[in-house]
């Protein structure tokens, strides 16, 4: 196989992947353009349209869909292959790409990284900061990390921090006028500040547990912000109650400038985990990585 086909494959794959021109060539560092005559010389070699085209989606056709579930096996052992080889440099070396929320970002990736790279000058890391469901086998990333409860049964699973918590909390200020709330119930008499939800767009219902018992509480109120340092700071002013990670508002509690309530509604719960298909054959540089991450108790 010429060099140039295996490049007009490489590009189709990606488009297939993405669902999308301009997504693809970024990824492929060029430009639509080119990528699109590089597709369409791919059709014309092979004679069969593999891609259907509108103003707003790229969807396979019967030929496209074939030619995807052939490459797609054999392009991934290949990139495995050649990150095996980095395995026989003298220090590991390799880019590796993973997708995170905000709050994991901060405080558990970013923290091994800061202890791991000095060590590992070869070793380069992409971090995507995303807050929703990311596919990571689609999106071409080595990792993702999320709350252990929503990682999928075919993916292997690397616990890398401690249980978290979300809390209830409000100002002093706040509850000068108003009674502390004893039961999920009494939220609805109080102003929430509710979470904007980056990916789904909708509003984070609040996610209450006691003895079992599982609750969704819509909540209401004046403000909403898709930022939780936001929330926290409009907590602070005494805009209303706000539902948090316990670790960001516990020097604030600590300090007495916010109460937590409803404490007996918020227990613990599985915390961030590493995860990565399971059929990939981890190079040298990214078990370095796993390792810095893995979370080894308190």
């Amino acid at each position: 196989m010429r060099r140039e086909e295996l490049v007009d494959l490489n590009a189709f794959l990606m488009v297939a992947d993405t669902g999308n021109f301009t997504r693809a060539a970024a990824l492929l560092g060029t430009s639509q353009s080119a990528l699109s005559h590089t597709i369409r010389r791919l059709e014309t070699r092979l004679g069969v349209r593999l891609l259907t085209r509108t103003t707003r989606s790229v969807s396979l056709t019967e030929a496209g869909d074939r030619l995807s579930a052939t490459l797609r096996p054999a392009l991934d052992s290949i990139a495995t292959e050649l990150a095996s080889l980095g395995d026989l440099r003298e220090r590991p070396a390799g880019t590796i790409r993973i997708t995170a929320a905000e709050h994991a970002s901060n405080t558990v990736v970013w923290p091994a990284l800061q202890r791991l790279l000095p060590r590992y000058p070869d070793i380069h890391v992409e971090l995507s900061i995303d807050s929703g469901f990311v596919d990571i086998v689609k999106e071409r990333f080595d990792a993702g990390v999320r709350l252990g409860e929503a990682i999928a049964k075919d993916m292997v699973a690397v616990r890398i921090g401690p249980d978290l918590r979300m809390i209830v909390v409000g100002a002093p200020a706040y509850f000068a006028s108003r009674p502390v709330p004893r039961t999920p119930q009494d939220l609805a008499a109080h102003d929430c500040i509710n979470l904007r939800l980056r990916s789904a767009g909708g509003l984070y219902a609040w996610e209450l547990e006691k003895d079992g018992h599982e609750i969704r509480v819509r909540v209401e109120g004046q403000l909403a912000f898709n930022s939780i340092e936001m929330i926290r700071r409009a907590a602070l002013a005494g805009f209303g109650l706000a539902f948090v990670m316990e670790d960001q508002v516990r020097a604030d509690i600590d300090e007495g400038r916010l109460i937590p309530v409803l404490e007996d509604w918020c227990p613990p719960f599985a915390g961030y985990h590493l995860y990565y298909p399971s059929r990939r054959q981890p190079a040298a540089a990214f078990s370095i990585l796993v390792d810095a991450l893995r979370y080894r108790g308190p």
